[in-house]
């Protein structure tokens, strides 16, 4: 029977702001057997994908893709805010459920057509994941697919993604 990644998650009522129930994934970082379940239930799914290199996005995503990156024997390759990457980049901004942000890539993280994974932490509006969809696309990647740990239905993000965009969730709220 498959690992059961909801009774990990906390919800945290009232955060960020009033109304807002969070999701909260770090028990499932604090608690080796589900670490190791999400990393399994991952390469699982990738590991003959012929994958080059697996994107996580600050900062949970660095966890879990590193994680998944050792466990295929691939690189990782880290998407950041604004003026935390020291070479140059290409930069995204984009809507978030509550403001907007930015997300930067280096200019050289890929051989032109490497086929890499995106992994993150929640899926929620989606904004988010288009935008490390577009930066891997500009910095000469393919993108494989997108991974997340859990997805907030409701908020529709898939749908803000490119059409035919493999996507691999593990829990859904």
């Amino acid at each position: 029977m498959p690992y059961d990644f909801e009774a990990v998650i906390v919800d945290v009522p009232d955060f960020p702001k009033p109304g807002i129930t969070f999701k909260d994934i770090t028990p499932v970082l604090s608690n080796g057997q589900a670490f190791a379940e999400v990393t399994g239930a991952f390469a699982d799914r990738w590991r003959d994908a012929g994958l080059d290199a697996v994107v996580g996005i600050e900062s949970r995503g660095f966890i879990f893709g590193a994680s998944l990156a050792h466990e295929l024997g691939i690189g990782m390759v880290i998407v950041r805010k604004p003026g935390k990457l020291p070479r140059e980049t290409f930069k995204v901004s984009y809507d978030l459920e509550y403001g907007s942000d930015t997300l930067e890539i280096h200019k050289d993280s890929f051989a032109p057509g490497a086929k890499v994974l995106i992994i993150d932490d929640v899926l929620a509006t989606g904004g988010t994941a288009a935008a490390c969809v577009e930066l891997v696309q500009n910095a000469g990647g393919e993108v494989a697919g997108c991974g997340f740990v859990l997805e907030l239905d409701a908020l529709e993000g898939r749908s803000k993604l490119p059409s035919g965009t493999v996507i691999q969730t593990l829990v859904h709220v």
